[in-house]
């Protein structure tokens, strides 16, 4: 008798134990029901019958998710983070922008340096 309420002890830590880092870990906008802190504090408060709520009523479903309607009215990516966004379109014109931003980058590095110039000499007259 004493052993099978000492394995019912370990199984019902075990899945208390589960349920508090499957709940943790999960992200905020899939779980069901309550927020997260709410599942989490149940899971922490009541261990057993937290346990199995998390697992029946706030775990977020597998498989598919189903997009918000938020979701659906945006593109699948950031204009930024667009596949084939980097690539160059017309590769004649890619040298010519890539010469003059070399161009004008040698041309604020001069001025950098004539700036430095003159702050040293205003420098070294005072």
């Amino acid at each position: 008798m004493i052993k099978l309420e000492g394995l019912l002890g370990v199984v019902v830590f075990a899945l208390w134990v589960f349920c508090l880092v499957d709940a943790i870990g999960s992200p905020s906008d899939r779980i069901r029901n309550l927020p997260k802190v709410g599942w989490v504090l149940i899971i922490l408060f009541f261990p057993l019958v937290g346990s199995i709520a998390w697992l029946a009523a706030g775990r977020p479903e597998s498989g598919v998710r189903r997009p918000s309607a938020h979701e659906r009215d945006q593109p699948a990516f950031p204009e930024y983070d667009r596949p084939g966004r980097a690539a160059a379109v017309d590769p004649e014109k890619d040298a010519e922008f890539l010469r003059q931003v070399r161009e004008r980058a040698e041309a604020q590095r001069k001025a950098y340096e004539e700036q430095k110039k003159r702050q040293r000499e205003a420098g070294e007259e005072s």
